[in-house]
């Protein structure tokens, strides 16, 4: 059985620093087809940026995604977790906290995220949440 979170994680995230725009951001989610960007402040991460956040945070407002800058949108409360964290801490931290993605971080460095879809993937290969997760996007 998978234990680590290394195992589990999606590797290689996509960053952006701070004063890179919402509108990068996006087209960044939009060719990668993923769904979060880790945003970082001299190499180190300083927040998370979610499809949802550029909607609610900017378009929803009215903000031009040219010139909103992710420091301004992004979740500055991040939780991260180690690759050698157990899986079961994700899933507690997620829960506890009430969000759906951790960066994973090696040596002050972001290597990977572990989403809530990742983590059913594992421990409940059949359930409609890893169905979902594992579904090619709708385009």
């Amino acid at each position: 059985m998978v234990e680590s979170v290394r195992e589990v994680m999606t590797p290689n995230p996509t960053a952006f620093p701070a004063t890179a725009t919402v509108g990068e951001a996006a087209r960044a989610m939009r060719d990668l087809d993923i769904g979060d960007v880790i945003v970082l402040d001299n190499e180190q991460i300083c927040g998370i940026v979610t499809d949802r956040d550029i909607v609610v945070r900017a378009v929803a407002d009215g903000r031009e995604p040219a010139e909103v800058k992710l420091g301004d949108i992004c979740s500055h409360e991040i939780t991260t977790l180690a690759p050698t964290d157990e899986i079961a801490e994700a899933a507690i931290r997620m829960r506890e906290r009430a969000i759906r993605r951790l960066p994973v971080v090696e040596h002050g460095r972001p290597i990977g995220v572990v989403s809530i879809g990742d983590l059913a993937a594992e421990r409940d290969p059949g359930s409609a949440l890893a169905d979902i997760s594992a579904a090619p996007p709708n385009s």
